[in-house]
């Protein structure tokens, strides 16, 4: 197995890791007669410890020449809290645990971007996150089957054994990439053979107006997009349209479909036009989500409303990695600045649930209140304001444009399949 081949096969293998145990936690600690006030408290936990640790662990993989064992210890840390709460599922444990998950898998993304960039240069960069990505979406459709099939036979701990799997895979291919193979200069938003300038990677992001405006964009578009297929799964439950879980499992398989060739196609559009279109339909995507969601409260409007979040976060996940890395660029500061806008991205999503939730409370009579009358529920006003979000993001982008490097790739050359980067590091 080729680097390149590896690297992609790792993208796929860590899909299932990365995240944790995800949604299936809350149905765990649900049939262990958890109150849904802890199951919430311990959520909240675990994602405020990954959002807290996202930037520093940028500015530690941008440090460190051992990426591959930062990406196997994070991996396996993720996997042994999990393990943690199947056999001990107490308060203290799972807190504790989804400190440890939430902590760890902010070490991964930026880990696996900065092999990427060392592996591949700059050039090659949106190409392979482009592979990086289909794979990684590609990995969660096959683990979410595979749960879904397994937990027929010993129930919602099929989670647990499919996750053991994955990881395993994960570490196999990690170790099939060849640390020659990474330029660590490079892997940090150097040119090859430029000497870091010594300068803090805090204070390069501050003085960077375009990672600043990129973040803010990116914290405006998870506020409105984190909440969107939650609160669909909660108007079914809410209005008995049908079996929630059912419907929101067939949502989440649709959504990562449309991003395995969104992933794809994305890479190429970056590579032959910039980032300026891609970005603009990612932003258009989700108030036309919102609009699509708020028409109709029927259970199947979950399928168009996914597919749509496709579209957007399939864009996101290309561009995202990509852009900082061009902001970024010479500085040496490239993991920590992703570190940073994955940061912010946290922000707005943390934020997107409560606000959800007051504007399916008191959006009508706060509408009502200025005069506008409607026939939309409280959840399609919620799902209007959402959206609305993301149409504030899309103007910032706008106004913003000039300041960011958007323009493609200039001497892009043809993606080729092979191991080494463009100037290997000494072994």
């Amino acid at each position: 197995m080729n680097t390149v081949t590896a690297l992609t096969a790792l993208n796929f293998f860590m899909a299932d890791v990365r995240d944790g145990l995800g949604p299936y936690l809350a149905i765990f600690l649900q049939g262990r007669s958890w109150s849904p006030i802890d199951i919430g408290l311990v959520l909240t936990i675990g994602g405020l410890a990954g959002m807290l640790a996202t930037t520093p662990l940028g500015a530690f993989v941008d440090s460190t020449r051992r990426k591959r064992l930062v990406t196997i210890g994070a991996g396996l840390a993720v996997t042994i809290s999990c393990l943690a709460i199947l056999f001990h599922p107490s308060f203290f444990v799972v807190s504790a645990s989804q400190v440890l998950s939430g902590i760890a898998g902010a070490a991964i993304p930026p880990a696996i971007a900065a092999m990427t960039l060392g592996i591949v240069g700059p050039a090659e960069f949106s190409h392979q996150v482009g592979r990086n990505e289909a794979a990684n979406h590609g990995g969660n459709v096959a683990s979410a089957m595979a749960c879904a099939a397994a937990s027929y036979v010993v129930g919602v701990e099929a989670v647990f054994f499919v996750m053991t799997i994955m990881a395993v895979a994960s570490i196999a291919a990690t170790l099939a990439i060849r640390e020659s193979a990474i330029d660590h200069a490079v892997a940090r938003g150097l040119e090859p053979g430029e000497a870091d300038d010594g300068k803090s990677g805090y204070a390069v992001l501050l003085k960077t107006p375009a990672l600043l405006a990129f973040g803010l964009i990116l914290m405006l578009f998870h506020f409105g997009n984190a909440a969107m297929l939650p609160l669909v799964g909660q108007r079914i439950e809410a209005l008995g349209l049908g079996n929630a879980v059912l419907w929101t499992s067939i949502a989440v398989v649709v959504a990562q479909a449309v991003m395995v060739p969104m992933a794809l196609i994305s890479a190429r559009i970056a590579e032959r036009y910039g980032y300026a279109p891609l970005l603009f339909a990612a932003l258009v995507a989700l108030p036309v989500r919102g609009i699509v969601a708020a028409s109709t409260p029927e259970a199947w409007i979950a399928i168009p409303v996914q597919a749509l979040d496709g579209v957007g976060a399939g864009i996101l996940g290309v561009v995202t990695p990509a852009l900082v890395a061009r902001i970024l660029r010479g500085t040496g500061r490239f993991n920590v600045g992703l570190g940073a806008v994955m940061t912010a991205q946290g922000v707005g999503a943390a934020f997107s649930a409560t606000a959800a939730g007051v504007m399916v409370e008191r959006g009508r009579d706060w509408l009502a209140a200025v005069g506008v009358e409607t026939g939309l529920t409280g959840y399609g006003v919620a799902f209007l304001g959402l959206g609305a979000a993301a149409t504030v993001a899309l103007a910032l982008f706008i106004g913003v444009m000039r300041i960011m490097p958007l323009a493609r790739e200039s001497g892009h050359v043809a993606a080729k399949d092979g191991d080494a980067a463009p100037t290997p590091a000494p072994a």
